[in-house]
Parts: C-alpha cells; structure tokens; sequence
C-alpha cells in the first residue's frame, strides 16, 4: 500500500489557519491527479484543494475543522484503482472470470461504454449556491446545473428558489361545512414553559471571525472620529439621466454613483497624501497611487476588494472594474491577490436604505467614506427653499494620522466635485 498524505499548503503570508469548509468528494471515493477534493475557507477567500495523486481518498479531518497550515487534512491510497480495488485485486479478478463473463464482454455494445462527460463537479452546487440550498431546504439532485461541465451555480439555487415559491398548489376538495360547535374558554399562558424556547448553535464561518476580530482591532487600535457633510445630487443626478443611453451604447454598462465617488476620493487623495496613508510602526507609509477598497456584501460577510490606481481610470474602467469584482465576491471566486491591498475604502450603505452611519476603518488604512441613500430634503439655495436630492456623507479617519482640520477639508473637496461633476472630468 502506498500512501500519500495531503496536508493545508502555504496559502499566503498573512494566513496562518483555515476553515474546512466543505468536502467534494465522499469517504473512500476514488479521486484522480489534480481533482478538487474539498475547500477551504480562508479569512479572505474559498479555495479547491486538488488531489495530489491518483488513489482512494481517506478522510482525516471533518467539515468545520480549523486547520492550521501544514495541518494532516487526508490520505490518498495510490494502490487503489479507478475500479474500486487494488491493482493486484483487480488483476486477480480477471484471471478468474468465467468464460461466459469474458464473452460477455466482448460482446457487449460499444455504445455501454461510451466515455462519460461528466466531471466532479457535475451536479455539485458552488459555496454560494449550496449556502442558498440549505437554507431553501432544496436538494441538490433536482437542479440542472448551468455552470462549467455542470457544476450548479449560484443563479441556479435562486432560480430553483423561485421556481419552489411559485409552483402551483393542488386545489383541494371542498369540505362540508362541521356544524357550529361551542366557543372554547380560551387557555391564558402561566409560563413561558407555553411559549418556545428553542436555541441554536452554530460555529461563526471563518470570515464572520476575521471581520469580528478586524472590527474590534479597528475600534481598539485607532483614535477614530467621524465628520460629516452633505451633497447636493443635482447636477450628477441629471448628467446621468442625460448621458446614460449613450454611456451604455458606448461602454456597455450603466453609470452609477460608486464611480464619481471613486474618482474624486482619489483625485483628493492625491492632492492630500495624509489621508491615503498609514502607520506602520514608528513610520508613515504614504502612497503616490489611489487604490480604493470597494465594500461589497456577500452571503457570508462584508469584503473589499480594492480597485488598484484609480485616479488613472476612466469612469467606464471603473464601472467594469467594480462589477467584475461585485460577481466575483458573491460567488466566492476571489483570489488572495484581489483581495490584498488598499490605501482607503467606500462603503455604500445607502443601497439598504441606510440615512446616516459611522463607518468604521479597515486597517492599516487610515480613511473610509460612508455614502448613504439620497433623498428629497428642503435646502436653502440662494436664500430660496427648494427641494433636492441630498445624500449624507461620513469620513471615519484615524486622528493619529490625519487632522481633524484635514478630515474636513478632505470630504469638502469631494463635496465640490461631486456637485460639479464637470469639474471632476476635466482635472479641475
């Protein structure tokens, strides 16, 4: 028997531990060179382990096991055949095969050995779609995947979500109508012994406890304060209404807000490097490029990838770079190195409706600006009160690093760029 062991590889240099997340292949199955056989959950991102070799694999650790790197996940049994035996199993197997078996054989049809297409993950749903399943309580087996070599992806768990909510109900027969019966004295609760009272425990994923421990170290580790501002959307508002048609024709995607915002954060940064840096140690770290942590909400927590140098991309660029990133966090494609990096960070709160919010900073960054939904408000604008669509903006800022006089002048140039956008497009 020769045994080969596969064990947690070197993932990145900041990642010391993983999260076994998920296995794709069962106890004792016979796995090929190179076949993913189970993923792990990084505090950044999910990743295949493939096979090392060909064999039977043997499990070691359990789903939900922390493994640290180096960590013994499983073994993989090379003497064992794509049959099922040993190779000197399946060898003795036939040299004793009757006659009539080995002609059997040979004359079975061609066509009962055709070479399936199928692959491991056929019929096997992606982290995000197997999340959507479990809590539809939806299996797996009923689901045509739609992804590569048919692996179920994340819109076929939604669509299969939909399709459940909205298949027809049987119409049942009509009953007789019971005779009226007396009106019992209702029973008043005397404990909560008539209430429920059922609890649940569940192991936090291994992104929700890096987020937990990154918050805390956030609010533990810098002297954050937060300022505020708010914009007037009109004049960005309407160069969108005007030019969205042709922006789509022209770029085949829609101009939103994320990239005005992006575009003059970084023009600002560039114009006060106190904001777009950090410490480390006893030094300052100060950056002559922009790239721009985006928050994203996925399944299984907040992440930011960044948007790398900024201030050289076009509002098109920006938009595509932003989607890109959007697809790939919710389905949990994202790689370590798009995952790593950034000088500041935006978060959107006002797509869920949010009004007002101090956003927290995402270390070592030293800035974040939280922009909140727009809204209808009475302003004064040339001793007149009129009614405009007003969005709330907030800097959180570590005051270590940058003065509060900074801060403020910081989310005033932002102000007056987004006001007047034409300002922003040509460099002003």
């Amino acid at each position: 028997m020769s045994i080969v062991e596969m064990k947690v590889p070197t993932i990145g240099e900041s990642v010391t531990e993983v999260t076994l997340s998920e296995w794709l292949k069962e106890d004792g199955a016979y796995v090929e060179l190179d076949e993913p056989i189970c993923e792990f959950e990084s505090d950044k991102a999910t990743l295949e382990f493939p096979a090392e070799a060909a064999g039977q694999l043997i499990y070691v650790a359990s789903e939900g096991d922390d493994l640290e790197i180096g960590a013994l996940v499983a073994k993989i049994d090379t003497s064992v055949s794509a049959e099922g035996g040993s190779d000197q199993k399946a060898a003795a197997s036939v040299a004793e095969a009757p006659t009539a078996e080995v002609a059997n054989l040979e004359t079975k049809p061609k066509e009962d050995f055709a070479p399936s297409t199928a692959t491991y993950a056929t019929g096997h749903p992606s982290p995000a779609a197997a999340k959507v399943l479990r809590e539809n309580d939806i299996s797996a087996g009923s689901i045509q995947g739609s992804g590569r070599d048919g692996r179920i992806t994340k819109q076929d768990a939604v669509q299969a979500v939909q399709n459940k909510t909205t298949a027809p109900v049987a119409p049942t027969p009509p009953t007789p109508t019971p005779a009226p019966k007396p009106t019992p004295t209702p029973v008043v609760a005397t404990s909560t012994a008539d209430f429920s009272r059922g609890e649940e425990r569940k192991k936090m994923s291994r992104m929700r406890r890096t987020i937990a421990k990154r918050l805390v170290s956030a609010k533990n580790n810098t002297a954050m304060l937060t300022t505020f501002n708010e914009i007037d959307m009109s004049n960005l508002m309407s160069m969108r209404k005007k030019y969205q048609d042709d922006f789509v024709a022209k770029n085949g995607i829609k101009l939103g807000f994320m990239s005005p915002f992006a575009k003059a954060c970084a023009k600002t940064l560039l114009e006060m490097p106190d904001v777009n840096a950090f410490i480390d140690g006893d030094h300052m770290i100060y950056h002559d490029y922009a790239d721009i942590s985006i928050a994203i909400s996925t399944p299984n927590g907040l992440v930011v990838p960044p948007v790398r140098n900024v201030e050289s991309l076009s509002l098109p660029e920006i938009e595509h770079a932003i989607k890109n990133l959007a697809v790939k966090a919710r389905e949990g494609s994202l790689s370590l190195q798009e995952m790593a990096g950034g000088t500041f960070t935006i978060t959107n709160g006002g797509i869920f409706g949010s009004l007002l919010s101090t956003p927290i900073l995402n270390e070592p960054q030293s800035a974040i600006l939280g922009m909140h939904t727009i809204q209808q408000r009475p302003v004064a604008v040339n001793g007149e009160v009129t009614i405009r669509p007003m969005m709330y903006v907030a800097l959180s800022y570590d005051h270590r690093v940058i003065d509060g006089s900074s801060a403020v002048t910081f989310l005033v140039k932002v102000k007056n760029l987004i006001e007047d956008p034409v300002r922003l497009l040509l460099d002003l």
